[in-house]
């Protein structure tokens, strides 16, 4: 009987998108921060959320943390071409558009002509990345990165012209990243989401990272 199908939603066999994810990741901060969940439990349940395919993967993650009358609801994410001043080339499956980067008592880079997809994913505990989007192609007129530094910092670079959007938050540890003064309106949108605890996620635009000697850790605001 246990391996009967779940039919008690009809939406389960969908897949799932960057934003069905978010949705899921939002709720987990929420929970860590409230106490609802432990280090540990978050870690576990963050990893099941970027590895889950389908909506009936995602829904069990939050089924004890879900507000009363307000069920997980599966989202859609349509963008319009513009012609943008930042190379932006659009996925041919755009819910499939995401990459992981993991900094675990360690280190890494990504650097150069390299493509930034719709939805990176950065974790790192007790290590460091530092992604520079300075010469990158963007999957996409908006971005997310869900940044997690946990003992470990985050460093991100964008191009000049780029908009960002910091919308992490702070335990303990820092949270900011900046773009220029000055955005396009053509260019593409980077949000930066997660949680750093015990650490640091900084961001700074290009033009300022190379005004500058790279003495700071990893994590740095930038300011």
């Amino acid at each position: 009987m246990d391996n009967l199908p779940d039919r008690s939603n009809p939406h389960a066999h969908l897949r799932a998108s960057d934003t069905d994810r978010d949705q899921v990741v939002e709720v987990l901060r929420d929970a860590l921060m409230a106490g609802r969940l432990t280090q540990d439990e978050h870690a576990e349940r963050l990893e099941q959320t970027l590895q889950a395919r389908t909506l009936g993967e995602l829904e069990p993650i939050t089924q004890d943390l879900a507000v009363p009358g307000r069920p997980f609801q599966p989202a859609a994410a349509a963008a319009a071409p513009s012609k943008s001043p930042v190379p932006i080339e659009e996925p041919a499956n755009p819910a499939d558009s995401f990459d992981t980067v993991v900094g675990i008592f360690g280190g890494g880079e990504r650097t150069g002509r390299w493509q930034v997809k719709r939805r990176t994913n950065a974790i790192c505990v007790f290590g460091g990345y530092d992604l520079d989007m300075t010469d990158a192609v963007f999957e996409g007129r908006e971005v997310t990165i869900w940044a997690f530094a946990i003992f470990g910092g985050i460093d991100l670079t964008v191009p000049d012209s780029v908009n960002v959007r910091s919308e992490g938050v702070g335990i303990f540890g820092g949270f900011g990243a900046r773009g220029g003064s000055d955005p396009d309106p053509n260019a593409p949108t980077v949000v930066v989401k997660g949680l750093a605890l015990f650490g640091g996620v900084g961001g700074q635009t290009s033009s300022k990272r190379h005004g500058r000697r790279k003495h700071k850790g990893h994590g740095s605001l930038g300011h």
